[in-house]
């Protein structure tokens, strides 16, 4: 009988540990991707990736998630084609081989309920390196539209864009630093 009632406690706390657990999937009007490089130390080239998807599973209770976008390197806009066409290239994004590049975040920190920060992997070019985003702004609200909870927030890290291969122009002068910027907003599923 103690075994059973023991069993028994075990099986309702697993069911509403796992209850707290929600899925998120990434509001395409309000979730963007983009990157900053300064250019031969002067002016700050910006650009952003049209195609991108996301989902986000999170419990604040037991203060951990995981994290998957994936945004698509043809999809790059900088607001100049022809840059656009270069970064797409071999030199840079390879995008007619490898379309796409991918983060996934598994290992949360948190600040109370808010997220502070996702680290995990990030998948460029064929080569996985580990990368972690700080959070700000990260806030969950009900939508007075939806009527839903929505999750997000500003997520950002800055990489050395030659740990995935990416060296074009590194000998004369562009920078290996690259500002990367996930903004985005979740949508209880």
């Amino acid at each position: 009988m103690k075994t059973l009632l023991i069993s028994t406690v075990a099986l309702v706390a697993a069911t509403l540990a796992h209850a707290e657990s929600s899925s998120y999937a990434a509001d395409p009007s309000h979730t963007a991707v983009l990157f900053e490089a300064k250019h031969f130390g002067t002016s700050t080239v910006r650009g952003r990736f049209d195609k991108k998807e996301g989902n986000v599973t999170l419990d604040r209770a037991a203060k951990t998630g995981k994290a998957e976008f994936t945004f698509d390197t043809t999809s790059i806009s900088t607001g100049f084609v022809p840059l656009d066409t270069h970064l797409k290239s071999k030199d840079f994004f390879n995008a007619a081989e490898t379309p796409n590049v991918k983060f996934v975040g598994d290992k949360f920190s948190f600040d109370g309920d808010k997220v502070t920060s996702v680290a995990g992997t990030l998948t460029m070019l064929g080569k996985t390196q580990p990368v972690t985003l700080t959070a700000t702004n990260f806030n969950c609200y009900q939508s007075p539209i939806l009527k839903r909870e929505v999750c997000g927030g500003d997520f950002e890290t800055t990489i050395a864009r030659s740990q995935w291969g990416m060296s074009y122009g590194l000998t004369y002068g562009l920078p290996d630093s690259i500002h990367l910027l996930i903004q985005v907003e979740a949508i209880k599923q």
